[in-house]
Formats: structure tokens, sequence, C-alpha cells
């Protein structure tokens, strides 16, 4: 089977590339560092030729409300039509936990708005849904850093590793469109606060992570559940502090070298 990967050479991109091939799948890569560029059409007809099934996991350049909003609409629009023509049968893509109730973020508004161009575009389709990646546990400490605070609000969050998204995504991708929405989440609950902070501390990072109820998040008001999956949640195998402490002794070892 043919599969074409839009943004097949980033974090998630990559592994499901090589998680498909492992399968006997035709995996293709498509980013503009190999040729295709959703925004503008490049390299899109050519690329989706013979192609079953596409799986978009990429991701805008820029987080600013407009920018994003028009990365995701432009991008999405682009290649559905250019399915549409290569009789493509699957769209799958990758999308985030929480997005309909994150809506004061610009962010998840475009993508909220990429889900419904899915939706409508008579392509059969899936949406996976992933919980926050453990490598993204930095980001969410930088935006939620003042000088040297850290505020987060002591809220349920279930971070997942890339490695079991990407596993995930290639799963939903070989299988029959669901027409709804895959989710998938990590082994562990954890408090968003402690999280940080915990993981600060490990890194003999000097920022001091309050806890504050108000805090938002990218933007947002959280609530108890915000960031947290259904019940129906696949949960991935790797255990949060299994990956940290493999991560700590990357680190030890890189600089014994």
């Amino acid at each position: 089977m043919k599969i074409v990967v839009i943004g097949g050479t980033g974090l998630i991109g990559s592994k499901l590339v090589a998680k498909l091939t492992e399968h006997g799948h035709e995996a293709v890569p498509a980013a503009p560092n190999t040729g295709v560029d959703t925004l503008t059409g490049e390299g899109l007809a050519e690329v989706l030729e013979g192609a079953q099934v596409v799986v978009d996991v990429s991701n805008s350049p820029s987080f600013a409300d407009d920018a994003v909003m028009e990365f995701f609409r432009t991008s999405t629009t682009n290649l559905l039509r250019a399915e549409a023509v290569a009789g493509v049968t699957h769209h799958v893509a990758l999308s985030v936990v929480g997005t309909d109730r994150l809506q004061g973020s610009g962010y998840f508004r475009a993508k909220q708005a990429q889900e419904e161009l899915i939706k409508t575009s008579g392509i059969p389709w899936s949406l996976v849904h992933a919980t926050q990646f453990f490598e993204f546990m930095n980001g969410i400490a930088a935006e939620a850093t003042d000088g040297d605070t850290v505020r987060l609000a002591p809220v349920g969050i279930r971070p997942v590793y890339s490695d079991d998204v990407a596993a995930a995504v290639g799963r939903t991708a070989v299988g029959t469109p669901v027409k709804g929405v895959v989710e998938v989440t990590g082994p562990d609950t954890f408090r968003l606060d402690k999280l940080i902070r915990d993981t600060l501390a490990a890194k003999n990072d000097p920022r001091t992570v309050v806890t504050d109820p108000d805090a938002t998040y990218f933007g947002v008001e959280l609530q108890e559940s915000t960031l947290l999956p259904g019940p129906d949640a696949h949960v991935g195998a790797t255990r949060f502090a299994d990956w940290a402490g493999q991560q700590q002794r990357q680190l030890r070892g890189a600089d014994e070298e």
C-alpha cells in the first residue's frame, strides 16, 4: 500500500514512515525538504500518484493566530483537493486531545478548522487525537515561564511518548476509515504543575514552579479534564518515568564523551 506522509520528516512523521516501511508498505515522506509544499501545492500531484492513503502530521511553522489559521486552512484545502484528483481513499490527520475544549487558543481554533475541512471533504477520513507528547514538556514550561517563575494549574495531564503516537497513527492509516476520532494517550495521569516541577528539577533547572489555579495553558483557562482523554483512548506502553530516565542516561553519556 502506498501511504504518503505529509510532514514525513518531522518527529512523528519520520517515526511513522519507518514503522510503515517495516511492515511492508510504500511509505513516502512528503515535506518542503522533499519537494512537496502543501501551502503552494508544489509537488502534491506527483507525490500522490498511486497513493491509497494520505496521513497529515504536518504542523505550522508559526503559532501566531493568523499565520497558524492560514497554514491549516490553506494546506488542508490544497491537500484534500489533490487527494480527490488522485483518487485517495483514506485521509488520516493527527490532532490533539481536547482541541474542542481549547478554543480560546488560536492554534487550537486552527486545528478545529482543519478537522472541519476534513470531515466535509467527501474523502473517507480518520482523526487521531493525541495527548501532549513527553517531548513537549519543555515547551509547556517555556510557555508558562515569566522570569524565573513557571505558573501552572493543578489539573490532570496524561502525556504520551511520540513513538506510541506514531504507532497508533500507523494502525489507523492501514485500517478502515473510522469517520471519527481515535484517541491515544500515555499510561499515567499526572498533575500538570507537579509533572513540570519534577521535570525541571531532574534537569537542575533553577526555575520555580508555582501552582496557580488561574494559570492558563497557551492562553486557555483549564478545567480538571480539559487535557485528558476519554475512557476509550488507546493507551501507549511507554511510561513517562522510563522515558525520562532514558533521557537522563543519554545526557550523562553525552557529557562523559
